[in-house]
């Protein structure tokens, strides 16, 4: 019941428009940057690998995706020595410019850091990809494409980010 709640509420129009969104900006040069938190760090950093190295060909010219998790060197020392809540909007700060884009995961919408990147990236010309769970939460009204998957089931929505998201990167690498 709950797996068939969360396919149900898949809205795939804007699947179709997330993938021309990436594929707009990998055309005019920009950098994809993911980001999330828990699990949603993991998958972030798995979908963002799939861009870079390719899923299914090794690519002559790589996607320039990142991941912002990965930096644990960073983020433990910004997070100690500053505050956690900002340590995305940082690390945006320093590497993104307009026109780039930024692919949220997050279950629930409303994590503090993935709201003040939010804010950083919408000031600046960033275009806002999420995807969400529960309601969307407050990431869900910041974004320019969200896919939400209206679940409480943490788990469920975790599953449908990562199987979406896979299906994403394998059109992009197909249609380049």
């Amino acid at each position: 019941k709950n797996h068939t709640a969360a396919l149900e509420s898949i809205d795939f129009d804007s699947i179709e428009q997330i993938i021309m969104e990436i594929l707009n900006g990998i055309s005019k040069g920009s950098t994809i940057f993911w980001l999330g938190n828990g699990g949603s760090a993991s998958q972030a950093n798995h979908l963002s690998a799939e861009l870079l190295g390719g899923m299914y060909k090794k690519k002559i010219n790589p996607f320039k995706s990142i991941c912002l998790n990965n930096d644990t060197a960073f983020i433990t020392a910004w997070s100690n020595d500053d505050s956690f809540d900002n340590v995305f909007e940082r690390q945006l700060q320093a590497l993104a410019k307009e026109n780039d884009i930024a692919i949220f995961l997050s279950t629930s919408g409303n994590s503090k850091n993935l709201l003040k990147a939010a804010d950083f990236a919408n000031n600046n010309g960033i275009r806002i990809i999420s995807f969400t769970g529960n309601d969307g939460g407050e990431l869900k009204t910041k974004s320019h494409l969200n896919i939400n998957i209206n679940s409480e089931v943490t788990q469920h929505i975790q599953e449908m980010h990562i199987f979406l998201g896979h299906i994403i990167c394998e059109i992009i690498e197909k249609s380049n």
